[in-house]
């Protein structure tokens, strides 16, 4: 059904009308002068920048206008022209994008689909926001090899869902579609409010596409599985010690997750407590944000003492895992290593333990 209205809509053409409006009228009692445009339904008008009394306009009207009014008319007439010329320069239809060309307002400098893309990875590179802005990357790499010449214009509900059809076919998930499909939403809203993209043509709505989504339910450790684990000693400053120490960590510390843990400094601490703002809402817009405060218990102390850093300025990272000095890109590699190692022999360890739950 809805497939039907789009191809009804591609199919039908807008219609111009230079009117009149007389519904209200200005102190010398004229009235402006529009150009109406209907289309699906809706009308819009647009001011030409002339006024006119109703006894003028029905001169410019007649049959056989003169002087002044003949002027006119070619005027008005040259109005509906070039609206006419831009309507069917239009590959869709939308009221936004004809506005854009019938009174001639600029476009952002860059207004291609990749173009802004690219405006906003160099953005969240230059915030330290390397992981994300790799995401973003990858984002616009799997648009382009569905489609090499991917524009703003591609991006409707159906070319989506062939998007979606085509990523599931070449054996990928949900949960990944939905990873490559988020940025592009949001590169889509930032079109918009650029005006390089219409907001009719919006297709993030329920009634048009909706980006898939999986949950991904972890099972949590019961008593038996946290108790096997708790009395489990590995051998000392192993990997598995290591890993097996951060994970209890995280858990003492109320689930902190390890990027968290990563920036964590010993300014951070103070009263037996830590104080921190979650990394992934320090650049958050509102102003206020408060920090997440967490009981330093006496085991995750010691974990502190076993492998955090011996230089213990406040600005200096609790834990070896990065440091100041590492570049923005450095930092989210040594964090993605990091967790991704810490990860992988936990889950070893889970396996000789023969635990059940994920403890990733």
């Amino acid at each position: 059904m809805y497939a039907n209205f789009i191809l009804y809509l591609i199919n039908m053409k807008p219609l111009t009308q230079i009117i009149l409006d007389t519904r209200r009228s200005k102190s010398d009692k004229r009235f402006p002068l529009k150009l109406r445009l209907t289309y699906a339904r809706k009308q819009k008008y647009f001011p030409l920048g002339l006024d006119l009394t109703i006894e003028e306009y029905d001169k410019i009207r007649g049959e056989k206008p003169r002087g002044e009014y003949k002027d006119l008319l070619i005027k008005i007439n040259g109005f509906e022209e070039k609206a006419v010329r831009i309507i069917e320069s239009l590959s869709r239809f939308s009221f936004e994008k004809f506005e854009i060309g019938f009174f001639d307002k600029p476009l952002s400098e860059k207004s291609t689909l990749p173009d802004f893309y690219n405006d906003y990875i160099n953005q969240l590179k230059s915030e330290g926001r390397i992981k994300t802005a790799q995401n973003y990357n990858d984002s616009l790499k799997s648009l382009q090899v569905f489609n090499p010449k991917v524009s703003f214009d591609c991006i409707t509900p159906e070319f989506l869902s062939k998007y979606e059809a085509w990523m599931i076919e070449k054996g990928k998930s949900v949960s990944t579609v939905g990873f490559y499909l988020r940025p592009l939403r949001t590169i889509i809203n930032e079109a918009i409010e650029k005006k390089a993209f219409s907001r009719d043509d919006y297709p993030f709505i329920k009634k048009r596409y909706q980006i898939p989504s999986s949950r991904n339910i972890k099972k949590a450790l019961n008593k038996e599985d946290l108790r096997k684990l708790l009395n489990y000693s590995p051998t000392p400053f192993s990997s598995t010690d290591k890993a097996k120490d951060f994970w209890v960590f995280s858990y003492l510390c109320n689930g902190i997750n390890f990027k968290d843990i990563a920036y964590l400094k010993w300014r951070d601490i103070n009263d037996d407590r830590i104080f921190f703002i979650r990394n992934k809402t320090k650049r958050t817009k509102k102003l206020d944000v408060q920090p997440i405060v967490i009981p330093l218990l006496e085991e995750a102390k010691g974990i502190i003492v076993k492998w955090g850093n011996k230089e213990k300025e406040p600005g200096n990272y609790i834990f070896n895992i990065i440091d100041k000095e590492m570049s923005p890109e450095t930092i989210e590699k040594k964090i993605h290593q990091f967790i991704k190692t810490t990860n992988y022999w936990n889950r070893k360890l889970a396996g000789k333990l023969e635990i059940k739950a994920d403890m990733t």
